[in-house]
């Protein structure tokens, strides 16, 4: 999920063609383990965040309150929550320690991208991708490692789920883009309910009956509401074809009764 400043800064990076490799690796061994884990400007996905509040197990307000600054996208009005650094020397990330990410199992999509930036925008085919490597002057992880393409490390780093939700997100926000207009208020607020506290969302849900308006089966009502990762992940789609009905009228996933 890109910001106004990340795209930006991919643009000014060296593109890396889809069948060229690059060499890099990241291990205690190499000199600058955990360099790269401080003073991070990190955007938050909604994916991001049903992972990391599950592995923490905590609710999505708990983690939002206590690892997040809220920020919002200025062309679509749409929720950008930024990971809070702690404060001190270095401002490093609150979850990394000594021994490396104390949730490296569920840590965010940028940082299982990085070396590597992933440049996305819609196309008739689905999401047209670009890659691009990032050379950090602190870095040792290119002086020696693995030669991999772009599709290679993504697949080793297990980010094809990332991506594939991270991809819906964007296209949502692409069609408010293409209004030229942001969300209103309300609506910005619904998205934080309905994208990043998909617990609280499942409280909307039978609070408000809403599956009583949308033409949705039994089958997947029951994935939504279960309280597990792949509930979350079934609730997080439901979301965003949510948001995209009453934004738009009609949805690409959804339909009114």
């Amino acid at each position: 999920m890109e910001t106004d400043e990340s795209r930006e800064l991919l643009e000014s990076l060296p593109e890396l063609q889809a069948d060229e490799t690059f060499c890099f690796d990241c291990n205690p061994q190499v000199p600058c383990f955990n360099r790269c884990c401080a003073e991070l400007t990190l955007p938050l996905t909604p994916y991001d965040v049903l992972r990391l509040r599950r592995h923490m197990g905590i609710t999505s307000e708990e983690f939002l309150n206590t690892f997040a600054t809220m920020r919002s996208f200025p062309d679509t009005g749409f929720p950008l929550p930024m990971l809070r650094m702690l404060q001190g020397p270095g401002e490093p990330c609150p979850f990394v320690g000594p021994a490396g990410c104390s949730i490296y199992e569920d840590r965010p999509g940028a940082c299982r991208c990085y070396p590597l930036g992933r440049g996305t925008k819609m196309a008739e085919n689905g999401v047209a991708e670009r890659f691009f490597v990032v050379r950090e002057p602190h870095c040792h992880g290119f002086d020696q490692g693995t030669q991999r393409t772009a599709r290679q490390w993504f697949e080793d780093q297990g980010l094809s789920e990332y991506n594939a939700a991270n991809d819906r997100y964007m296209r949502l926000m692409a069609l408010v883009r293409a209004t030229g207009k942001p969300l209103e208020a309300r609506l910005a607020t619904m998205s934080v309910l309905c994208l990043y506290q998909l617990d609280k969302f499942r409280e909307l849900i039978t609070h408000m009956r809403i599956f009583e308006h949308v033409d949705i089966d039994a089958a997947r009502r029951a994935a939504i509401m279960e309280d597990s990762q792949a509930g979350d992940v079934a609730a997080l789609n439901f979301g965003l074809d949510w948001m995209e009905l009453i934004i738009f009228g009609k949805s690409q996933g959804l339909n009114k009764k």
